[in-house]
């Protein structure tokens, strides 16, 4: 259980170091506004249009005696919705990383070397396509596991209590390991880390990474939050990511003053 405390802690660490480092910050927020924009952009032409989406794919409740044509449809226009929005928050990490892959590529580069003990950070000698390829590559294989627990929690909801009460907990362990594994993922590919390690090493540690990526999951329940959190999410899962690989960290990054005006 020190664990989960251990993996909130980076959580923490990572918004103060970026909080030092006020330049990256600003940055960052950047990707997050634009992915913001995007999935607001889709999910509110879901809602104008998406009850109209329905009715054209299901003709064949057109013949049904009123009112479940109304009933039916209604039910699938709130289950498309809810999918949807279930599927933005998993994906809003995701895309939001590959928007903003070279400034989080930096940042967790500048965090590497604040804490470690020789002043260096790993560096990936791939160009910047390869890079982009790999990430997308990537994203796109954890957001069909991510969509497939999704749609198990959504089915396990109507389970009388249980849906309403255990299923939701279960659904922000599994969207905070998810999130987990993307936020790091940055400074592992740099590491020349695979997925299936990745993976690996992220189960290895589930309740370091439910203390990190659960509370995140909830807070990026708010939209505006999930984009101020992103920058120093990445930094706190750059620390995760050196506790994983057993690396050693040179005091408390956050506690020490930026190095450079660039920082």
């Amino acid at each position: 259980m020190r664990d989960l405390g251990v993996g909130f802690g980076y959580l923490i660490k990572g918004q103060r170091w970026v909080a030092r480092h006020g330049r990256r910050f600003g940055f960052g927020l950047l990707p997050g506004l634009i992915t913001l924009v995007l999935y607001a952009a889709a999910l509110t032409a879901l809602a104008l249009w998406g009850e109209d989406f329905v009715a054209w794919a299901t003709p064949f409740a057109d013949d049904w005696s009123s009112p479940w044509p109304g009933l039916f449809r209604g039910l699938l226009t709130a289950v498309l919705f809810a999918l949807s929005l279930l599927l933005a928050v998993i994906t809003f990490t995701a895309v939001t990383l590959l928007i903003g892959q070279p400034f989080y590529e930096s940042l967790s580069e500048s965090v590497d070397r604040d804490v470690s003990p020789d002043g260096t950070a790993p560096e990936s000698n791939l160009p910047l396509w390869r890079e982009l390829w790999i990430s997308g590559r990537d994203s796109l294989r954890i957001v069909v596991r991510a969509a497939l627990w999704g749609v198990l929690l959504f089915a396990l909801g109507f389970i009388p209590v249980a849906g309403q009460t255990v299923v939701p907990v279960l659904g922000f362990f599994v969207t905070g390991f998810f999130l987990t594994e993307e936020l790091t993922a940055v400074a592992l590919q740099r590491r020349d880390v695979a997925l299936r390690d990745r993976l690996a090493l992220l189960r290895s540690r589930k309740t370091l990474i439910w203390g990190f990526g659960t509370p995140l999951a909830v807070a990026f329940l708010v939209p505006f939050v999930a984009v101020f959190l992103m920058p120093g999410a990445v930094a706190g899962a750059t620390l995760l990511a050196r506790d994983l690989r057993g690396e050693e960290t040179a005091g408390d990054a956050t506690d020490r003053q930026p190095q450079d005006a660039a920082s």
